[in-house]
C-alpha cells in the first residue's frame, strides 16, 4: 500500500495551492486520514485529519484556511490551502491508518506515511 503526495510548490503569501495523495487501495479501508506538516527545524505537527465516517478536525493555525477533502472514487484525499502565510512552509505529509482514531501525531507514529511534498509561501 503507497501515499503518494504532489502539488507542493513556491507560492506568494496570500496565494493557494492544492495537495493531493493518491492511495493505491480505497481510501475507504482506512479508519482516518490526515495532512501534516514539518517546518524547517520544527517537529511534525498536524494540520488536518478526516476519518471515514467523515468527522473533519484542524489544526487551530489552519481553521478558516485550509480545507480537507477526498475523492472515494479515485482514492485521493486533498488538502486545499487558502490564505497562506510563510509560516505555512513546510513539508507536507499524508498519513493513514487501518486502525486508530487517534489522528495525533502519537497515533499516527505507526501508521503509513508518504514521502512528503514541499510548500514553500514566500512574503
Amino acid at each position: 500500500v503507497q501515499l503518494v503526495e504532489s502539488g507542493g510548490g513556491l507560492v506568494q503569501a496570500g496565494g493557494s495551492l492544492s495537495l493531493s495523495c493518491a492511495a493505491s487501495e480505497s481510501i475507504f479501508s482506512f479508519n482516518v486520514m490526515g495532512w501534516y506538516r514539518q517546518p524547517p527545524g520544527k517537529e511534525r505537527e498536524l494540520v488536518a485529519a478526516l476519518s471515514r465516517v467523515g468527522d473533519i478536525h484542524y489544526a487551530d493555525s489552519v481553521k478558516g484556511r485550509f480545507t480537507i477533502s477526498r475523492d472515494g472514487v479515485i482514492n485521493t484525499l486533498y488538502l486545499h490551502l487558502d490564505s497562506l502565510k510563510p509560516e505555512d512552509t513546510a513539508m507536507y505529509y499524508c498519513a493513514a491508518s487501518y486502525s486508530t482514531s487517534d489522528y495525533t501525531i502519537r497515533g499516527m507514529e505507526n501508521s503509513l506515511w508518504g514521502q512528503g511534498t514541499q510548500v514553500t509561501v514566500s512574503s
